[in-house]
């Protein structure tokens, strides 16, 4: 038997949906019981029994809503107990791994090459929001004494963006690992000169694989992204992580920060050069997503985690998510709803290197084309998940 299924549980609801592959025409009619850890699928020819994680415990007697959706297979709602602790190891995110007073290695992150050998930060702060100096002339009764003022950090500290980290490059910019990228059409007028106005002039890129990692914002500062760098503390052995499972973590758990710290749900994903790429709505930052796969025949459906299961396995991948709505806006696709966005208050923007905008799409897409048909599409979003 090849049936695979898909489980999209809810934490804060205890609600799940589970889908059953459709089954092929020579293996009906089949008998499915469900029991609080396994499903039992039973056919004429054969019999499937899938586990389920231990923590995740389904309640058979809840079951309801049972229909069959042609391209899908069976779709049935059901009560599901799955333990918070549920999940494999996630990805640390920056105010996780930089600490005030403990030295670390920068490495980046698509080679593993060391941009910043044994720093040790004396102070770790957290930029305020982006509009924090039309903020001050609200509370000032004196003119505005941070005018045309920009925060940037003094030797020996480190000040944590939402997407990015400013560091005192005084002695980076002579790191190894790293090499600042001037524009053609500029070169020759800057030569070595830092203070440059155009963001193509100051890119940081790592001398290995070429890879974008920041860009010099000032003679004195660099900004690095947090999705081009791996952060570790000195002395732990470093583990390369797969590049699209990085970018999933990562960008997802900004997501579920920003919607907790300013209750903001939309986001509009933009490159270092200004460009609009995705348009993106997070919709539940809750998820555990349960799959078992078939035989290796249809290893095409129902793939989220592919590169976690083997074909032949009976267990069940199990993954932290978040459900977004997205539109690509590439190529002047969206262009209205884009320029829509682009003035509404309630969207915040999210600023990364152009290709790993470009792969977050990609990996947005795969994760779309994976998920059963009926799930495809919302309100004309795009559905997706990032695993976390």
């Amino acid at each position: 038997m090849e049936e695979s299924v898909f489980l999209e549980i809810r934490r804060r609801l205890q609600s799940g949906l589970l889908i059953i592959r459709e089954p092929k025409a020579g293996n009906l009619p089949v008998v499915i019981t469900v029991a609080p850890g396994s499903l039992e699928i039973k056919s004429c020819q054969a019999c499937k029994m899938i586990s389920f994680p231990a923590e995740v415990r389904i309640v058979p007697s809840s079951c309801r809503g049972l229909q069959y959706i042609a391209g899908d297979g069976l779709h049935v709602r059901l009560q599901v107990q799955a333990d918070s602790n549920t999940s494999k190891e996630v990805i640390s995110t920056l105010s996780e791994s930089l600490k005030a007073q403990e030295s670390c290695i920068f490495y980046c992150q698509s080679c593993g090459e060391i941009i910043i050998k044994e720093r040790t930060f004396l102070r770790v702060l957290p930029l305020p929001s982006e509009n924090w100096s039309d903020l001050v002339e609200e509370w000032c009764c004196h003119p505005n004494p941070f005018a045309n003022r920009a925060l940037h950090p003094q030797n020996n500290d480190c000040f944590l963006g939402h997407t990015y980290f400013l560091v005192n490059s005084g002695s980076e910019l002579h790191v190894p690992g790293t090499e600042i990228v001037h524009s053609e059409t500029e070169h020759s007028a800057s030569e070595r000169g830092f203070t440059l106005k155009s963001k193509e002039n100051a890119r940081v890129i790592c001398k290995r694989c070429k890879a974008m990692l920041g860009e010099t914002v000032s003679s004195g500062t660099t900004k690095y992204y947090v999705t081009e760098m791996i952060i570790q503390p000195s002395g732990k052995h470093f583990d390369m992580i797969p590049r699209s499972q990085f970018v999933q973590s990562i960008i997802a758990q900004c997501l579920v920060e920003l919607s907790s710290a300013r209750s903001t749900f939309r986001f509009r994903i933009q490159g270092h050069d200004g460009k609009v790429y995705i348009l993106m709505w997070l919709l539940n930052s809750d998820t555990l997503l349960v799959e078992s796969m078939g035989n290796s025949a249809s290893s095409s459906v129902f793939t989220l985690f592919e590169d976690n299961l083997r074909p032949d396995s009976r267990a069940s991948g199990t993954w932290n998510a978040v459900k977004v709505l997205y539109h690509p806006c590439i190529k002047n696709r969206n262009k209205d709803l884009a320029d829509a966005w682009e003035n509404d208050f309630g969207v915040h923007p999210l600023t990364f290197p152009s290709k790993t905008c470009l792969e977050l799409l990609l990996i947005l897409s795969l994760s779309n084309a994976c998920l059963p048909p009926s799930l495809r599409c919302m309100n004309s979003f795009q559905v997706a998940f990032l695993k976390m």
